[in-house]
């Protein structure tokens, strides 16, 4: 993270209030304004680390607040100490500590062991805006509480920014869930993110999440979680991303069409190539639509690129689903309540089934693909080259990008949409 201080705004400051109030040193809003009431509660936390006092969030500071920012710290065995006393030190729980430690041996605990210590904390929030960065701290931090989440990286934005995936399950029945695919619908990526730990939960727990049983879904399933597809583009939307090089390109590129706004109506890649427009399913059909549309050019949404998979990050989530062959795929996009479900004529088995479960588990409208936006979709892709059921997931109602307000009621609606996906994937009744 970059260098914090007074006169700071955006993500990262949310942050960093986030992980102060974590750590009982901040009692206000989570604004992302590094005013005065931040500026101090910065200082108190440096003083209880016995760093340099001066209220700058630097490097050092970061350092000292990682375990706020990732949900867990590393706990180094002493002489005496037990899983119990360990807990109780850290506000942990044995249950909790048990779980991010399968291999620990709670009657054999040595002098010098590394213990993981999950904190007293859910490690996804609902309440901050999102970054690249906060997509990596929650996705390394449920990785750690839940070690039987596979983290791994399927790719690397135009930035260089980690593609990450969390894969929960380990049978057969394999499913792939994405969101994330333009800048401005990021809410869809704490969607994924949330229902990653709640499903977490319920696996280490033994209980159910929708009726399911979540451990049933382990071992019938194996569902890879894609949360973030365009990190670059999320964080020039919420303004984690609002100088350099790159910033002033995308900002050029968006005074060609003026009538949408910059950054919020940015839903394209760092480079101004719409993601969802890039998967080899008609893709000239695409272009000849949008370029007669006005979509000629790099801008903020709707260029379709100069050939199909020529943006790094749709050739990356191109390349991991092939190599996972999965049954089903979900695209997650925003708004309207809508679940897209054909290709064309092309219904694969069961689609339509599956398609009304899914409607039933959120409430939302199953519809077919309007002609105009049927063509090089990632959901478009998937149907046509694997013919199996593949949906685009329009989450939420209003105006992109939709406000965290909402999130609560886009969750709701949506986290036994995901479980019924997944058990479709393996064939178990809900």
């Amino acid at each position: 993270m970059t260098t914090l201080q007074y006169g700071s705004t955006g993500p990262s400051v949310a942050l960093l209030q986030l992980a102060l109030k974590r750590a009982g040193f901040y009692g206000g809003e989570t604004d992302g304004i590094f005013g005065r009431a931040t500026e101090a509660s910065v200082r108190e936390f440096q003083k209880s680390r016995g760093l340099k006092p001066d209220g700058i969030s630097g490097a050092r500071t970061h350092r000292a607040l990682m375990p706020w920012y990732l949900g867990y710290v590393i706990h180094t065995a002493v002489r005496g100490d037990t899983i119990y006393k360990i807990a109780a030190q850290h506000g942990s729980s044995v249950r909790a500590i048990e779980t991010a430690n399968p291999q620990l041996d709670p009657l054999d605990l040595r002098i010098g062991q590394s213990v993981v210590v999950p904190l007293n904390f859910d490690v996804v929030p609902d309440s901050i805006p999102y970054s690249s960065a906060l997509v990596g701290y929650c996705a390394r931090g449920l990785a750690a509480r839940y070690p039987f989440l596979a983290l791994d990286e399927f790719g690397r934005s135009t930035l260089g920014r980690p593609l990450y995936s969390l894969t929960f399950g380990t049978g057969d029945a394999r499913s792939l869930f994405a969101a994330a695919f333009h800048a401005n619908e990021w809410i869809t990526t704490p969607v994924l993110l949330k229902y990653v730990e709640e499903l977490s939960k319920a696996y280490a727990s033994g209980s159910e999440i929708c009726g399911v049983s979540a451990r049933e879904l382990f071992e019938k399933c194996s569902v890879c979680f894609a949360p973030c597809v365009n990190p670059d583009g999320v964080d020039l939307v919420t303004g984690e991303l609002k100088s350099g090089s790159y910033y002033r390109s995308a900002k050029a590129l968006a005074e060609n069409y003026p009538d949408i706004p910059f950054p919020s109506g940015w839903k394209a890649n760092i480079l101004g190539v719409d993601l969802n427009l890039q998967f080899p399913a008609d893709w000239e059909r695409a272009r000849e639509i949008k370029f007669s549309q006005g979509y000629v050019s790099p801008g903020p949404r709707d260029y379709v690129g100069m050939a199909p998979l020529s943006a790094k990050e749709s050739r990356a989530v191109y390349t991991l689903t092939n190599r996972l062959d999965p049954a089903l795929i979900l695209a997650y996009h925003t708004q309207g309540g809508v679940i897209y479900w054909q290709y064309l004529d092309f219904e694969p088995a069961g689609s339509r089934d599956i398609g009304d479960t899914l409607a039933a588990a959120s409430g939302y409208v199953l519809e077919s693909t309007p002609y105009a936006s049927s063509f090089a979709g990632y959901k478009d892709w998937f149907i046509s080259e694997y013919d199996r059921p593949g949906y685009t997931i329009e989450a939420g109602r209003g105006e992109n990008p939709l406000p965290l307000t909402q999130f609560s009621e886009i969750y709701a609606d949506n986290r036994c949409l995901l479980t019924s996906a997944a058990a479709a994937a393996a064939g178990i009744d809900r």
